[in-house]
């Protein structure tokens, strides 16, 4: 999924008050994660993802790992959390500007 500048943007804004939905620990990215993420991207369409004990091409590469799993796309990150977002075709909860 491709985003532009003006919807990354505005999905960073509707993402600010949101608290990290699913936290990644020092055991990466695995099966539960994924699971959890693709639940929460279904139920939310937007989320926070949090990432704890790694350093910063570890974080970048896990969350491009995670969004390519999950068919979503990185929204941006700042510092340990990243912000993901799947569009859901029947119940599209956000619109995106053009």
């Amino acid at each position: 999924m491709e985003l532009n500048d003006k919807q990354r943007r505005y999905l960073r804004g509707l993402a600010h008050p949101l608290k990290p939905l699913v936290r990644i620990g020092s055991g990466g990215v695995s099966e539960g994660v994924i699971a959890e993420t693709r639940r929460a991207l279904q139920d939310h369409e937007l989320i926070k993802v949090r990432l704890t004990g790694a350093d910063r091409e570890a974080r970048d590469a896990a969350l491009e790992g995670l969004a390519k799993t999950t068919d979503s796309a990185l929204v941006g990150r700042i510092g340990h959390v990243g912000t993901l977002y799947r569009r859901q075709p029947e119940l599209a909860k956000i619109i995106l500007p053009d």
